[in-house]
């Protein structure tokens, strides 16, 4: 229990300070998430029961290294469908059903392809499948860099395909990966330490969509005066998600 309240309260003062940036009070509470981060590490080396277990980073090179490979995927490019919504409805002006339509094109190839990369990764080394849908994950963030007012919409549908076919790739062999490097008694272990690796990647992504916009756009709404700021954080945003 001390452990599960350590790491939430932790988590949450990172995101919140995250959302406070470039102000002092924000980087107070992202320095207070770290450490309160150390001390979680360090309390559940501790415990005989941890809600963690840290060893099996230690003692497992393939279990470890996967975990890191989700967290980086997921603080990469859970932010896209946050960012490229406000792109079609601010900048190309389009409905909530319309760009919901374009954006759809991810998810259904994900939906497509995540079946096939998953029986790859039994025949194919995992690790090799999945740093294949990272690099092409990063192919299609790379594309989003170039966006701008008169982007055609092609280009952002077959952006997306990219990047959701390059996700697919990833997403099955990552998990084969990670659960095949532990023993059957530690499943229940490997599988929450990858869904903790996807909430906090995920909360990571939105924490540096949020930082971004403050530094560029500040807290104002985004109307047309705003619009040429708003560009330049979504494509900074997408540079900081490719380079992750």
């Amino acid at each position: 229990l001390t452990g599960s309240i350590i790491y939430s309260l932790s988590l949450a003062a990172i995101i919140y300070g995250f959302t406070l940036l470039p102000g002092l009070a924000g980087a107070v509470l992202i320095a207070a998430g770290v450490s309160g981060m150390i001390g979680f590490v360090y309390w559940e080396l501790k415990v005989e029961y941890p809600v963690l277990t840290i060893s099996l980073f230690r003692e497992n090179t393939v279990f470890a290294f996967s975990n890191l490979a989700a967290l980086i995927n997921y603080s990469a490019t859970f932010a896209v469908t946050f960012l490229m919504s406000l792109y079609l409805q601010y900048i190309k002006e389009l409905s909530p059903e319309q760009a919901g339509t374009i954006m759809v094109a991810q998810p259904v190839v994900m939906a497509i392809f995540s079946p096939f990369a998953g029986r790859l990764s039994d025949r194919v080394d995992p690790r090799i499948v999945a740093s294949i849908g990272m690099a092409t994950a990063v192919v299609g963030l790379a594309l989003l860099i170039f966006l701008t007012e008169t982007t055609s919409t092609g280009y952002i549908i077959t952006s997306l395909i990219i990047l959701g076919f390059g996700f697919a790739l990833f997403s099955s062999p990552n998990t084969n990966a990670i659960m095949g490097s532990v023993e059957r008694k530690s499943y229940g272990v490997a599988a929450a330490t990858l869904s903790t690796m996807r909430l906090v990647g995920q909360n990571l992504s939105m924490g540096i969509a949020m930082l971004i916009f403050a530094l560029f756009i500040g807290k104002v709404q985004i109307t047309p005066e705003y619009y040429e700021e708003f560009l330049v954080g979504i494509r900074v945003a997408f540079i900081v998600f490719s380079v992750l």
